[in-house]
C-alpha cells in the first residue's frame, strides 16, 4: 500500500469540441455544422478561471478537438476573434490563465514539433493519451488516432523537455498484447528523454448514441490486470493515474496507481460529463483511510529539475512547498 496518493485540484476548460477526428465512443466531438459545435470565447472562458482560483485550483486543463482547422467554417471562427491557428489562441489562454494564477495544461490532440515548442513555456505539463498502439476499428475514422502520429508528438515533447502526461484508454478493442506493447512504447520514450510524469490507465466508459454504445466496458479484473502489469513495465519514476470518478480508485491502487488526476470543484468532466467528481472529502473516503497529497500539475520531480520556463517560474515557486507539492 503506498504512503500516500496523489491528487491535483483543477478546472476544466473544454476550448472546442470541433475535432477532424470521429472515434466511435466519443461524444465530446462536434462537426462546425452541428447545433452543439463550440469555439469558447475569452470572455466565456476567463470568469471560469477566476472562479477556479477563487475555489483553490492550481491547474487548469485546456482540452479540445483536433486539427478544428481542417474545417473551412472552425477556421473562419478562429479568423472572426483574430487568430491564425488554435495554437496561437490557446498560447492567450495560457497566458490568461498564467495572469490570473493558474498553471496551464494543454491537451490539444497532436501537434507537431513547432506547435508544441510555442506552447511549452506557456504550460507546466502538458499531455496526449497514446490510447494504444494497435490500428483499431474505433478509430478508422479518426486520423489523429493513427498511433505513429501520436508516438511522434509524444516524443517530440520529450526532445523539448516538456513534463508530460499519457495513457491507455482500456476496452476500446485492443488485446492484452496490445496493452502491453502499448506500455513497453510509452517506457521505452521515457527511457529516451525522461519526461513522463504520469500514464493514465482509463476505462472504456460505453455511451448513447454512439457505434459502441453496446460493447462492455472493462471488468474491473481487466482493470486491476492492467495496473498490475503497468506497474510492471514502466519506470517507477512514471506515476500510474486512475480516474475517480470512473472506477473505484481503492483497489487500483493496491494494485499499483499512485495517483487520482486532477479534481474540479467548479467544472464538470467534459468529456465523461454523465460522472461526476468526488470532493476532496469523498476522494478521501474512496481510498479508505490512505493519506492524499496535493501536487501541482507539474509534478514534483520536475519542479525540483526545473522543467519551466521563466514566464511561470515565479507562480510555480508560489504554489509548492519544498518538496514539489502543493503548498499547504
Amino acid at each position: 500500500m503506498p504512503e500516500y496518493v496523489t491528487f491535483c485540484r483543477n478546472v476544466f476548460i473544454p476550448v472546442t469540441n470541433v475535432c477532424r477526428n470521429n472515434c466511435e465512443y466519443c461524444t465530446f466531438r462536434r462537426s462546425p455544422d452541428d447545433s452543439e459545435a463550440k469555439l469558447m470565447t475569452l470572455d466565456e472562458i476567463l470568469p471560469i478561471l477566476k472562479s477556479g482560483k477563487d475555489a483553490g485550483c492550481t491547474e487548469v486543463l485546456f482540452t479540445l478537438g483536433e486539427y478544428g482547422e481542417e474545417f473551412p467554417e472552425y477556421k473562419q471562427w478562429l479568423s472572426d476573434m483574430g487568430y491564425a491557428s488554435t495554437v496561437e489562441y490557446l498560447a492567450e489562454l495560457c497566458k490568461s490563465a498564467i495572469d490570473i494564477g493558474l498553471l496551464p495544461h494543454t491537451n490539444a490532440g497532436v501537434l507537431n514539433y513547432t506547435e508544441l515548442e510555442t506552447l511549452k513555456p506557456l504550460n507546466a505539463s502538458m499531455g496526449l493519451m497514446l490510447e494504444t498502439t494497435a490500428n483499431l476499428d474505433a478509430h478508422v475514422s479518426s486520423p489523429g488516432k493513427e498511433p505513429s502520429g501520436r508516438i511522434k508528438t509524444i516524443r517530440y515533447a520529450g526532445e523539448l523537455k516538456i513534463p508530460f502526461t499519457t495513457g491507455l484508454l482500456i476496452g476500446i478493442g485492443e488485446t492484452l498484447d496490445d496493452r502491453i506493447n502499448s506500455l513497453q512504447m510509452i517506457a521505452e520514450l521515457h527511457e529516451e528523454h525522461g519526461h513522463i510524469q504520469e500514464v493514465i490507465i482509463q476505462n472504456f466508459t460505453p455511451k448513447p448514441d454512439t457505434p459502441m454504445a453496446d460493447c462492455p466496458p472493462p471488468t474491473d479484473e481487466e482493470m486491476m490486470q492492467t495496473v498490475l502489469i503497468a506497474r510492471e513495465i514502466l519506470p517507477e519514476d512514471i506515476a500510474i493515474q486512475v480516474a475517480p470518478n470512473l472506477v473505484d480508485p481503492y483497489v487500483l491502487v493496491q494494485c499499483g496507481a499512485k495517483d487520482l488526476g486532477g479534481i474540479s470543484p467548479v467544472t464538470v468532466d467534459w468529456i465523461n460529463p454523465e460522472a461526476c467528481w468526488p470532493s476532496i472529502e469523498q476522494l478521501q473516503q474512496m481510498v479508505r483511510g490512505i493519506p492524499l497529497k496535493e501536487r501541482l500539475p507539474i509534478y514534483p520531480e520536475y519542479v525540483k529539475k526545473g522543467w519551466y520556463s521563466d514566464l511561470i517560474k515565479d507562480l510555480i515557486l508560489s504554489l509548492s512547498d519544498e518538496k514539489g507539492y502543493r503548498k499547504v
